[in-house]
């Protein structure tokens, strides 16, 4: 019976819908701060961004490490993103990106089923030959030495298994990808524009279109949002270390894929849901 009280509370909290909540304190008129407030998922909660009087770190105090692909795959993305950026970005601004998180968080979330079909030993992760199935299934157009380049590209943790964070990755850049985006191959169109949400987010990031995105770029984009805020500065470095993982100043776009599942809640909606899974067996 606990479990089953338990699993409703957490049932109730989603249906209470947007609780959480982004606040931006952006200066308007000398000292003049307006709140902006837009209600996120509940699993919100614990990230706020509260801009406050503090230090601004300004663009060009540090510059960035050169950075290059380590894998043919790598390369091929890097080529294709540049591609992409050649054709602009409707982004206006970061708070365009926020505002956002609710919808993609929707569309990843119907991900699941597709994940938990392919993930035939119910293992929780998928293996490199579910992953084969699945791409086949699918009808994405890669072949086998390609399927095992994906694997290996986005098994972070190199335990020959794709968790569902990392099936996202996979799929979006899947999206980037293929060559035909006028056929959705994945058979779920929002989640396609999902994928290329996110694929225009990372190119209003990357303002000089070279493929990477910079820790100048990355406090630029916070500062125009945040216009007048000596904290932006901080808040932007945050955002950036969350995507920098060599730490070589440069973040490519499978970086910024997981940091950005990360802030639009999808590891705490993961925890939820292997919670859930605790109370039924209980």
């Amino acid at each position: 019976m606990k479990g089953r009280d338990r699993m409703n509370k957490t049932r109730s909290s989603k249906q209470q819908g947007w609780l959480g909540r982004f606040h931006f304190l952006i200066h308007q008129q000398q000292q003049t701060l307006v709140l902006l407030e837009f209600q996120l998922p509940s699993y919100f909660r614990s990230i706020h961004i509260t801009l406050t009087m503090g230090g601004k770190l300004t663009k060009g105090d540090e510059s960035p490490m050169t950075s290059a692909p380590t894998t043919k795959l790598e390369a091929k993305i890097l080529k294709t993103m540049r591609s992409r950026e050649s054709q602009g970005t409707s982004m206006k601004s970061f708070n365009t990106i926020i505002l956002k998180f609710p919808k993609i968080d929707a569309s990843l979330r119907k991900c699941k089923a597709i994940f938990e079909q392919f993930d035939e030993d119910k293992s929780g992760s998928i293996d490199p030959k579910e992953l084969n199935h699945c791409f086949r299934e699918l009808k994405i157009d890669f072949t086998d030495e390609e399927i095992k380049d994906i694997f290996e590209e986005c098994d972070i943790n190199d335990d020959m298994g794709i968790n569902f964070k990392e099936f996202i990755v996979i799929l979006c850049l899947v999206y980037l990808l293929k060559k035909d985006r006028s056929n959705s191959r994945m058979g779920i169109p929002d989640l396609e524009t999902a994928f290329e949400t996110m694929v225009d987010s990372f190119v209003f990031l990357d303002k000089n279109k070279d493929g990477y995105v910079s820790k100048d770029e990355m406090v630029g984009a916070i500062n125009e949002t945040t216009s007048g805020e000596r904290s932006s500065g901080r808040i932007a470095m945050r955002r950036f270390e969350e995507m920098d993982w060599d730490k070589n100043g440069m973040v490519n776009f499978k970086e910024f894929l997981f940091a950005f599942t990360k802030w639009i809640g999808l590891e705490d909606a993961e925890d939820e849901d292997e919670e859930e899974e605790e109370d039924i067996n209980e």
